[in-house]
């Protein structure tokens, strides 16, 4: 099914008074929005306020997050560049003009993050007695410690390789540590060929403690490279090493598989597994010491361009630099250990089909626990009466335990079946591994459809009750994760409403067997209604503010790309209605341009934890319709995946969702930012932001209250 087919306003006139709303202008930058995201979490390393172990943890994550970017988007664009397939973008730039401008932008976003290291953080840190210790300083005692680390613990793994006839220039993993070697002399064999590499094993630690009784300091630690830097003598006797250059590739990790030519999805992305790690290379890392002649040589064996070339002033594999954290402990330097909420009304019933049958439940993560959901699974898993169980899968994590109740309700004889999608972006391997566990536990697992990723988040559980079957649900924005449970906030509707579980059973047999488009009761689904029906309700906010109704749009989702909706959130500006957007990441829309989007407010919220939420709230008149929803007003989301959204249908429940996932952040005075036409801005209070935060509220409540 392809996007024109389902577009909604393909015929309307996109002319409104005097401006055409496909204007390029209108419009931002995909890939220089998420920059511009990547640049705001970079800025959250410099919040005074955030513990500095924190701070340390957001300069690790701005680095993976660029890691990725390069892997998918800076290598989707090359692609796009070398087939010249691809017309310009929303914004009116081809794919050469975006590589341009991501690679102006790219650069000095990297330039920032070194900055920040070593002007602000490593000063902060040796303050607080963590040391990175350079080699320049040190001591005696320190130089023999690590010539004997170096001798027992890395030396043994490490294979050093002559660049010569015999011993072309190797494949070199993705995001790797390397070594170029610049030598002098002749080897036993007579050979000097100038050049040789070193590659680090994975397994070694980018960052090493030393003793204290070593450097006389609790927390004191050396890189890696430096301790190879000191001790690379030893991989090349009697030569002369007259320099060493660390560095690192970043190669293209998108997995290419035409479904509609395999047979096996499973056993075609199993084959592309195996050579992710060798995609094309599109972005060099070199020490910044790295000469010219060298960095050239290095280009081009990877056959890159001077603008795919990155010096950094520091460690290469700055994301690694997140075990700090982990090997220190000091939690006056991290943020507060909290207990989420587990809701009162719960522990009140016998078991949570009682409950349910009352009333619907509302899960707000992390503020309240996973552990309920993990419960009424664990329960419905033991329970004689629970004829079946369904679930998607998207990512899960290792040691899941929404795996366990799965595979414990199998082995307890209900019928169980698991939707897993294995194209979860570097997530395959582990679903594939997933898909084989669940399978040998007799689950039946499918993988969903075929063209289109399942990243619905549902599950079902039938139980017979008095002579008759009733269903139960849990819908969600977040994925069936326990860990990201504690770092992202999502919402979770648990429910026993016919309609909505009736809706929901339908999908999954849907997804399993085949059959037509559903009519659905209540809930939206790409690739179907879900686009057609926001644009409806859009349309009627219009409608209501030209009658001189109040009309009002809140939106919340991690990204806001698709060009037809965006169009039709111009048209509501235009008309008057009041539209306040919560965007996590990318946003292509352009607030505030006189005539187009003058009523359109789009606010950014960083903090403690990661924004994942889906929220869809119109006016309506007053009866405020509320959806969560598992998609982002993308394109890949409306039409190439399977999503859904749910009405909340509660008026308490819908009052919470408005509150905490729409009010709550709107009036951020802590990390939030704002979208003007012209780019984003800070509008929270430096001194003070970690307090006046949404979330540090939010959890104040939620945790005191255990609602």
């Amino acid at each position: 099914m392809t996007q024109e087919k389902l577009s909604a306003n393909d015929e309307q006139s996109v002319i409104v008074g005097d401006q055409d709303l496909r204007d390029p202008s209108l419009y931002n930058n995909r890939e220089l929005s998420l920059l511009q995201f990547h640049r705001r979490v970079l800025e959250m390393s410099l919040e005074p306020s955030v513990p500095l172990l924190e701070r340390l943890r957001y300069l690790c994550i701005s680095a993976s997050n660029m890691d990725e970017f390069f892997e998918v988007r800076v290598a989707g664009l090359k692609q796009q560049l070398t087939a010249d397939v691809a017309g310009p973008a929303s914004d009116g730039l081809s794919p050469s003009q975006q590589l341009r401008l991501v690679s102006a932008e790219a650069h000095a976003l990297v330039a920032r993050q070194y900055e920040v290291l070593s002007d602000v953080l490593l000063p902060a840190l040796a303050e607080e007695g963590i040391q990175f210790v350079r080699r320049k300083d040190w001591d005696d005692g320190i130089c023999e410690w690590v010539e004997n680390y170096f001798r027992n613990d890395v030396l043994p793994v490490l294979t050093p390789m002559g660049l010569d006839p015999a011993h072309p220039f190797p494949n070199l993993l993705n995001k790797s540590l390397n070594f170029i070697v610049n030598l002098d002399g002749k080897d036993a064999f007579g050979r000097n060929s100038g050049l040789a590499l070193l590659r680090a094993p994975r397994h070694l630690p980018r960052v090493i403690p030393l003793p204290q009784s070593v450097s006389g300091h609790a927390h004191s630690f050396v890189f890696l490279s430096s301790v190879i830097h000191a001790e690379i003598a030893q991989l090349f006797e009697g030569m002369s090493v007259e320099g060493v250059y660390q560095f690192k590739v970043t190669r293209n990790s998108d997995l290419y598989v035409s479904e509609e030519d395999v047979a096996d999805l499973r056993r075609a992305l199993e084959g592309e597994l195996q050579g992710r790690d060798y995609g094309s290379v599109v972005r060099l890392e070199v020490a910044d010491n790295c000469p010219p002649a060298i960095a050239d040589f290095l280009l081009r064996q990877f056959r890159l361009k001077n603008a795919d070339l990155y010096r950094v002033h520091g460690p290469v594999n700055l994301r690694r630099l997140v075990a700090v954290s982990e090997l220190v402990d000091r939690p006056d330097l991290k943020f507060q250990s909290f207990v989420p909420g587990t809701g009162r009304r719960l522990r009140r019933k016998e078991t949570f089909f009682d409950q349910l049958k009352e009333r619907d439940v509302l899960l707000h993560h992390p503020y309240q626990s996973v552990s309920t959901l993990v419960d009424l699974l664990r329960q419905a898993a033991r329970d004689p009466s629970v004829c079946a169980i369904k679930q998607t899968l998207y990512r899960t994590g290792t040691d899941s335990v929404f795996v366990d109740a799965l595979v414990d309700a199998a082995r307890n004889g209900t019928e169980v079946t698991a939707v897993i999608e294995l194209r979860a972006r570097f997530d395959e391997e582990a679903n594939i591994e997933l898909a084989s566990r669940l399978q040998r536990a007799g689950i039946q697992v499918v993988y969903g459809v075929v063209g289109y990723k399942t990243h619905a988040k549902m599950s079902l559980i039938v139980r017979r009750e008095d002579e008759k079957l009733v269903r139960y649900a849990h819908l969600g924005t977040g994925n069936y994760h326990s860990g990201t449970a504690k770092s992202y906030t999502d919402f979770g509707l648990i429910t026993a409403d016919e309609e909505i579980t009736f809706d929901v059973h339908q999908i999954f047999n849907q997804l399993t067997g085949l059959g037509k488009v559903l009519k659905l009761n209540c809930l939206l689904q790409a690739p179907f209604n879900l686009h057609r029906r926001c644009t409806k309700l859009i349309a009627q906010e219009v409608s209501n503010a030209r009658q001189g109704k109040k009309a009002r749009i809140r939106l919340r989702m991690n990204s806001l790309v698709d060009q037809s909706l965006i169009e039709e959130l111009y048209r509501a500006s235009q008309a008057g209605v009041e539209i306040e957007i919560v965007v996590r990441g990318i946003c292509c829309l352009r607030p505030g341009v006189p005539g187009v989007s003058d009523n359109i407010r789009v606010i950014s919220v960083l903090g403690r934890f990661l924004e994942h939420s889906r929220i869809f709230n119109f006016h309506s008149g007053g009866d405020e319709l509320v959806y969560i929803s598992s998609a982002d007003w993308m394109p890949r989301n409306l039409y190439h995946r399977v999503e859904i959204a749910v009405p909340i249908k509660s008026s308490k429940l819908r009052a919470r969702v408005i509150r905490e996932g729409l009010t709550a952040p709107l009036a951020d005075q802590g990390f939030a930012w704002r979208l003007q036409s012209e780019g984003w801005q800070r509008i929270g209070d430096q001194d003070n932001a970690l307090d006046k935060s949404a979330q540090t509220k939010l959890l104040g409540e939620m945790t005191a209250s255990q609602t």
